[in-house]
């Protein structure tokens, strides 16, 4: 196994992601989570989208290292449910440093530039503005991320390792849950009485901004509910 506390998105060759992927094969979910925060430390940040993935993962972190940095990219247009979840989550891990990301630009600023409802006009524009830029910001001051992309979601993402190059944002992703499936989750979730998302209660099993998620009962794909009616299925912060 690979040991340095200087890993950097340029340091590590292909064979090394490949490497730390098939050392990580063999151990628990904890192990890479330890790893990961012996590894980078302060260089470490878990942006969170407060979905039941995340549920399993804060509990998980919280473990290792109460006062993990979350980082969580506040379009201006979650769910209600969604922002009584994080207030929640503050109670519970009381040492947690969460940080509300925003856009630069606000809704009105952004519809007097580019028109009202961009994410029925220009979805990717939206995304581009209120995500994707952002997350690129906080990133550009550490070495690496957490997310919680498991294999089963998505062919996109079925290809996923545990710890990825991200040439997108130019550093080392984290992915602890690859390998869990949807059943496991509210499995860990039942099982330690972890708040969650009311909303997974009423069919949707990804939840993102209002105007792009609407409730599934298809079952067989997680993404069903997002950006329904279009050929979009990625915010894209990961492809």
């Amino acid at each position: 196994m690979i040991q340095s506390n200087s890993f950097s998105y340029d340091s590590l060759k292909d064979s090394d992601y490949q490497e730390i992927h098939q050392c990580f094969s063999q151990k628990t979910t904890l192990d890479l989570i330890h790893w990961a925060y012996h590894t980078f430390g302060d260089d470490l940040v878990y942006s969170c989208s407060f979905g039941a993935e995340s549920m399993v993962l804060i509990d998980l972190i919280y473990k290792v290292e109460p006062k993990a940095k979350l980082v969580f990219l506040d379009t201006d247009f979650h769910f209600r449910e969604t922002y009584q979840l994080i207030e929640k989550v503050k109670e519970i891990y009381p040492e947690l440093n969460i940080e509300f990301i925003k856009p630069e630009l606000t809704p009105t600023e952004q519809a007097k530039e580019y028109g009202d409802k961009l994410w029925e006009t220009n979805p990717d524009l939206c995304c581009q503005i209120r995500k994707i830029d952002p997350l690129k910001k906080v990133l550009s001051n550490t070495r690496a991320w957490i997310s919680g992309l498991r294999r089963d979601q998505s062919p996109l993402r079925a290809g996923t390792n545990f710890v990825n190059k991200d040439d997108k944002f130019q550093s080392i992703k984290i992915c602890p849950l690859i390998y869990w499936t949807w059943d496991e989750i509210w499995d860990y979730i039942k099982a330690h009485h972890l708040p969650y998302n009311e909303l997974h209660n009423h069919h949707f099993p990804s939840i993102g901004c209002t105007y792009c998620t609407i409730p599934t009962t298809n079952h067989a794909d997680s993404r069903a509910g997002r950006w329904a009616g279009q050929t979009k299925t990625e915010c894209g912060l990961h492809y």
